[in-house]
């Protein structure tokens, strides 16, 4: 129990930490990407208490933990994203979409998440659920769900019942998913994101490494979150 509490407070002190810059981060998300113009931070959807989508987006996709598609895709991308971060919702909903049908589904690519949780409280709970639906293959199904119906930031939008739609919504119970929440597995998962996004420079969010599976990643910077933003650097590394 001591090591547990150990984990939690170490955690607790990155987090509170990285609150501190977290606004910073978002704000700054066009500029690091390169985007010069539609800077205005976009509006959240506004919180529900139903998955806005229950039709398994995911369906027929292998999922192992934070890793969505085939582990012998020619290609892996990073997303590095907060789950409260407006800017990474847009993306989730507008481009995820096209890269999983076109590159994903086509076993071109594989996608890897990490969860980051610089916004603040609720982007702790929301990455320990997603991390805990991992455990069971539904990461992505939660992570997408979330960003449908994502809230303002610390508004207090992550709560159990939200939660519990989501999580039943992909298909998982949710009493399990929530204990699975507590585990020092997923505190371990949670500071392997933090330390993943600090290795590879990442200094807002969403952002993404892209290069071939078992090598190095490179840190991209997209010109839009539009999916012109990323699908010409995904092609330009595919055999031809």
């Amino acid at each position: 129990m001591k090591k547990l509490e150990d984990r939690r407070f170490l955690l607790g002190i990155a987090v509170a930490a990285a609150v501190l810059v977290g606004t910073a981060l978002v704000a700054g998300s066009w500029i690091a990407a390169g985007s010069e113009t539609d800077t205005a931070k976009p509006a959240p959807p506004a919180a529900t208490q139903r998955p806005a989508s229950e039709q398994r987006s995911f369906a027929g996709i292998r999922q192992q933990g934070a890793v969505l598609g085939n582990a012998q895709a020619q290609l892996t991308l990073v997303e590095f994203a907060d789950l409260q971060c407006p800017f990474c919702a847009q993306w989730a909903r507008q481009t995820l979409p096209v890269v999983v049908d076109r590159y994903v589904r086509a076993g071109k690519l594989r996608i890897v998440f990490q969860g980051l949780t610089f916004v603040g409280p609720d982007s702790v709970r929301a990455a320990r659920t997603a991390v805990a639906a991992g455990r069971q293959g539904r990461l992505w199904d939660v992570v997408h769900t979330l960003y449908e119906v994502q809230g303002a930031e610390n508004s207090g939008w992550v709560t159990d019942e939200l939660l519990g739609d989501v999580v039943e919504g992909a298909g998982l119970d949710y009493d399990r998913v929530a204990a699975d929440r507590e585990l020092p597995a997923v505190d371990d998962e949670v500071a392997k994101a933090q330390a993943a996004a600090t290795a590879a420079g990442v200094t807002s969010v969403p952002a993404f490494a892209l290069g071939r599976t078992g090598k190095t990643l490179t840190l991209l910077r997209v010109s839009s979150l539009a999916p012109d933003g990323i699908i010409p650097a995904i092609e330009e590394q595919l055999p031809h």
